[in-house]
């Protein structure tokens, strides 16, 4: 595959991609941020106004990047994040309605599948695969709620799945996972408690759309089974359908803004951002490790790695209500709603 442009030295893409976001972001601060503000509520865990146009300067750093070593059939992934950035960055300013939101994304999602995978998989499979990445642009969003999460889950997530693309000889998908990561990382300089910018919807739909097509390209390229990119980004996933599922059957307006997913609980039970955002790197890692393993191994071994991951989330998830109760017999504050 030929590579928008080369001449350029392809390693040195992901330091690209970390140097510019650093820039932007540092611009963004001082010019525009303040004129973009997230305004703590009672669905928040903030206590101050933050800008909340970090996505932005992602994006730079990410397009930075990714120019150089992206091969060109990759458009529609790019196409596709680009859209993203512009309709999402529109509903961080003015807000957009619930239902325009989710067509544009199952649009953008349509376009990705069609773009690379409808002959592999058919229209009903293809059908099912949007839906699935329309759920991993929305589920990136709802844990994006805390500071350090999303681009910690950036950070280590894509870094993985650049771990995984390398010794398989995908030096396309192996930069650009990298590049991403490198982004995120810069990223969290200026997002790591206390946050001094949040991603914003242009930022947080545009890595769960990103997680989505490059674990759907490595899968589509034979770099990996859809379990890799699965176990990288399970702790968002996990999180995020439970909590939906848990929220459907006590009949909530599953739209809504709310403060129960697993890491909101965290720290209204008393751990901060600080102490659960080094948790969930933990996590995040451990999930990470697990899909190296998943990719280097085959047969009954992989079953044994997706129950061991099983066992973890459900510690996970006790570890979160033991908190909780401890919370609440000292007196804490606990909100689940």
């Amino acid at each position: 595959m030929t590579a928008w442009v080369s001449s350029f030295p392809q390693w040195l893409a992901p330091v690209l991609s970390f140097v510019v976001t650093l820039i932007v972001l540092a611009v963004l601060l001082r010019r525009l941020s303040h004129h973009v503000l997230d305004h703590p509520n009672e669905r928040s865990l903030h206590q101050r106004p933050v800008p909340r146009t970090g996505g932005l300067g992602v994006a730079a750093g990410m397009a930075a990047g990714v120019l150089f070593v992206s091969p060109i059939e990759w458009w529609p992934l790019w196409m596709g994040a680009a859209v993203l950035v512009a309709v999402s960055f529109v509903d961080d300013l003015v807000g957009l309605p619930v239902l325009v939101r989710l067509v544009g994304h199952l649009l953008v999602a349509g376009g990705l599948v069609g773009g690379f995978l409808v002959e592999d998989l058919g229209w009903g499979w293809a059908a099912m695969a949007t839906i699935a990445v329309a759920w991993m642009v929305n589920l990136y969003n709802f844990m994006d709620g805390m500071d350090g999460l999303a681009g910690g889950m950036a950070l280590i997530g894509f870094g993985f799945l650049a771990i995984a693309a390398w010794p398989a000889g995908d030096s396309s998908l192996t930069l650009v996972s990298l590049s991403i990561a490198a982004a995120a990382g810069a990223f969290l300089w200026f997002n790591f408690h206390p946050a001094r910018i949040f991603l914003g919807d242009a930022g947080s739909t545009t890595l769960g759309f990103l997680a989505a097509g490059l674990g759907l390209i490595g899968w589509k390229n034979g770099t990996w089974s859809l379990g890799v990119p699965l176990l990288a980004f399970s702790p968002f996933i996990v999180d995020a359908s439970v909590t939906l599922a848990r929220r459907l059957l006590r009949g909530e307006k599953v739209w809504q803004a709310h403060r129960s997913h697993y890491y909101q609980r965290l720290v209204l039970a008393g751990w901060g951002h600080r102490k659960t955002a080094y948790v969930a790197y933990g996590l995040m890692m451990l999930c990470g490790l697990s899909a190296l393993m998943f990719q280097w191994s085959s047969g009954p071994v992989r079953f044994v790695i997706i129950g061991g991951v099983a066992l973890l989330f459900l510690a996970a998830g006790w570890l979160v209500v033991m908190v909780e109760h401890k919370a609440a017999r000292r007196g804490a504050v606990v909100g689940w709603s």
